[in-house]
């Protein structure tokens, strides 16, 4: 009798996995579209905001799964928050060496340099839908705001966390988080004034 007892602990706990599976796949489902803009905004390219998206699903999966479901938000979006800092980090170290490759000019105008075969941000077929231009203003004033208040103004504003996990997906208190909000919102206002209201 007692080997009934642990095949149907053995059963509870797979069906325990399955619904924490499918909790993370819903999960995940669900943020990738907002955490693909915040990367996109970030970063100012299609497919390497893509990357650092689902690198950062990945790394949540594999690494916290298992976790309560409510830790998965904040947990996340640092993830999220330390792929986008890596990133540019690579990207800055990468510019400063194509600066310096032997037969670069500053006036070298070769249309094989990466840098400045980067497309421009602001064109495109986005521009013909309506609000684009505000869309664009919204970036740019984003990409303007320091690190730390473009986080808190994504996090609390585009994606609606709370402080409490708007700190921990900072890494930071919250009065810190309040105090980076409420300087990237006066901020943004001063720069894009009556283009958001």
């Amino acid at each position: 009798m007692p080997a009934l007892g642990m095949v149907g602990r053995e059963a509870d706990r797979e069906t325990a996995r399955v619904d924490q599976a499918q909790a993370l796949e819903r999960f995940l489902a669900g943020v990738e579209r907002r955490a693909f803009r915040i990367a996109r905004m970030a970063v100012r390219d299609d497919d390497d905001a893509l990357d650092i998206t689902q690198d950062a699903m990945i790394r949540l999966a594999r690494s916290y799964g298992a976790r309560p479901v409510e830790e998965w938000k904040p947990l996340f979006y640092r993830i999220l928050n330390n792929g986008i800092r890596d990133f540019m980090r690579r990207r800055r170290v990468r510019s400063r060496v194509i600066a310096w490759l032997p037969g670069r000019t500053s006036g070298d105008d070769d249309p094989t340099d990466p840098i400045a075969s980067v497309p421009d941000p602001a064109g495109g077929p986005a521009e013909l839908l309506e609000g684009a231009q505000a869309l664009e203003a919204l970036e740019a004033g984003l990409a303007a705001l320091p690190e730390r208040q473009r986080e808190a103004f994504m996090l609390r504003a585009l994606e609606g966390m709370a402080v409490a996990d708007t700190a921990v997906a900072m890494g930071c208190s919250e009065g810190s988080v309040k105090t980076h909000y409420f300087r990237a919102v006066h901020a943004l206002k001063d720069r894009l004034g009556g283009q958001w209201q």
